[in-house]
């Protein structure tokens, strides 16, 4: 049973070694990040699931114990996916989604339950996400899941995908949605307008839609806003 969830972004610019000199700007948004994960301490949960979007070389499971790296983002820094585990050696390295996340809990020192990844592919079709998260929600007594991802990418003329007048009022139903953990509206995204408007979080997010039915949760917005364009929302459920 879902017990709770953390929305969170998951642009590298988190991780204030990426940002460099613009690493002021995402404060805010780390702080309501880090009050996002002691939601998901409090629960006590038996296991963490962080969901993330991934391209296809990232994509499925990724045990406790995976390393990522930010190399390709210009930083010699490596993070690791929760602290016990099996070899991770063997383990695929995190897709960026999933190494955010590994930072973000590596900087709260999560130490409250076993945490593995779940690497979701943006054509995910819908049902599909929910068939995924009803399987996460079953798999332990207490399930708790961080749920990374991003919202339109175009709210600006300067943002990665141009300004698309579409994309401030996809972002505003999604941040209401993931606010007040209305699982009909998550599952009811358009996929292809996400998909248009570069909406990283479309999958994982239907993916905890599927794993909080019947769970009961209620949700709360905890930042909401779209610097360099791009929406970044944080809420929790519990």
């Amino acid at each position: 049973m879902l017990v709770a969830a953390a929305v969170c972004p998951c642009p590298p610019l988190l991780v204030p070694e990426v940002a460099a000199g613009a690493a002021a700007e995402l404060d805010t948004a780390r702080a309501a990040c880090s009050d996002a994960l002691a939601v998901l301490a409090a629960a006590r949960p038996d296991r963490l699931v962080v969901v993330g979007p991934a391209e296809q070389s990232g994509r499925g499971p990724h045990p406790e114990g995976a390393r990522g790296s930010f190399a390709g983002f210009g930083v010699d820094l490596s993070v690791r996916l929760g602290r016990g585990g099996g070899d991770p050696s063997s383990a695929r390295e995190l897709p960026p989604s999933l190494a955010v996340a590994a930072w973000l809990l590596d900087r709260t020192g999560w130490s409250a339950a076993p945490v593995e990844g779940l690497g979701v592919g943006e054509p995910l079709a819908a049902e599909r996400c929910v068939e995924v998260g009803r399987g996460l929600g079953a798999a332990a007594d207490r399930v708790a899941l961080l749920v990374m991802g991003d919202a339109s990418a175009c709210r600006t003329l300067k943002a990665p995908g141009y300004l698309d007048e579409r994309a401030a009022p996809f972002d505003a139903e999604v941040a209401r949605a993931l606010g007040t953990a209305d699982l009909a509206a998550l599952k009811a995204l358009d996929a292809e307008l996400a998909y248009e408007l570069k909406a990283s979080g479309r999958a994982p997010w239907q993916v905890l839609a599927g794993a909080a039915e019947d769970a009961g949760l209620a949700g709360a917005l905890l930042y909401e806003d779209a610097p360099y364009g791009v929406g970044y929302v944080v809420a929790t459920w519990s």
